[in-house]
């Protein structure tokens, strides 16, 4: 059997709620001479998924019901809106977005927050152009001592094909080799890598793939571990001796407390703790693997 005729019929619907993106709905009959396999039903009027609306054309057809009423007649309704982002991978709408998930661009999503940190320097007095140690009065470090440090949160999604499980291990927990959307070399870490199957109709055919998540956080003060650089112990001429304070009777007394060293391992009479720095995440190309954003 097969489908001969096609005819658009009322109402066509429109609707638009303030602060709300427009949807409309348009309704077909279609006639056979019996019963018709659905598939030549819909393709005798011939719209397709993000087919631009004919008098609105940044409505998209989204989805479409096709009815048998009876042997010889089918009403198909279909959906128009408009779509969540854009081919661009941006947030626009309309028919830009592509109907193969796999041509789709990525699309990216930021939120900022807190986290703690050691807190190594203090801002003096009004402003915050003065930065000054965060030491006591006799220039020993405090213990356990953290701060709140903004972070910035961006996250990635996108469809793959595949979903390598090695290149997520490896890339996980990595940080910027190199200038990175704005921030500097060790700013931005790879947090996590989620992967999850998803399927879609393209051009009636089945399609699978992965829908690909990735978080990734920018801290300003780097990824590296900040360390001071102290301890009970020094080195002088290549020994290890324990530091020590002279007492008033000009006595040598084993520290109680660490005491700042210089690069050399020698004490650090009288001054404040060096910050050391110290990498523990392996360095990558992010823009290599992870792309960025189109702005």
């Amino acid at each position: 059997m097969t489908a001969f005729l096609q005819r658009e019929i009322l109402p066509r619907t429109v609707t638009h709620k303030f602060g709300e993106s427009p949807t409309a709905e348009r309704r077909f009959v279609v006639s056979t001479d019996g019963e018709t396999p659905q598939q030549e039903v819909l393709a005798m009027v011939g719209i397709y998924h993000l087919a631009p609306h004919p008098e609105w054309p940044f409505l998209v057809m989204l989805s479409v019901t096709a009815t048998e009423t009876d042997p010889y007649h089918s009403e198909i309704t279909y959906s128009y809106g408009m779509t969540e982002t854009g081919g661009d991978g941006g947030g626009g709408g309309g028919g830009t977005i592509d109907p193969n998930p796999l041509a789709r661009a990525d699309v990216w999503n930021f939120s900022t927050g807190g986290s703690n940190v050691p807190a190594a320097n203090y801002f003096d007095g009004a402003g915050n152009a003065t930065l000054k140690p965060l030491v006591n009065a006799a220039k020993d470090t405090f213990d356990g001592v953290t701060k709140t440090e903004a972070e910035l949160t961006a996250t990635i999604s996108g469809n793959r094909a595949n979903f390598d499980i090695g290149l997520a291990a490896l890339v996980t927990n990595s940080i910027n080799d190199a200038a990175y959307l704005g921030g500097a070399q060790y700013t931005w870490l790879c947090t996590g890598i989620s992967g999850m199957q998803a399927t879609e109709m393209v051009n009636d055919a089945e399609l699978r793939y992965w829908q690909v998540g990735v978080t990734l956080i920018y801290r300003q003060s780097t990824h590296l571990l900040k360390l001071a650089d102290c301890g009970f112990n020094f080195l002088e001429g290549g020994i290890k001796k324990r530091c020590f304070v002279v007492d008033s009777d000009g006595t040598k007394v084993a520290c109680a407390n660490p005491v700042p060293l210089e690069a050399n391992g020698a004490m650090r009479v009288g001054l404040v703790s060096r910050i050391i720095e110290r990498r523990l995440h392996p360095e990558i190309n992010f823009q290599q693997y992870f792309g960025v954003p189109p702005f």
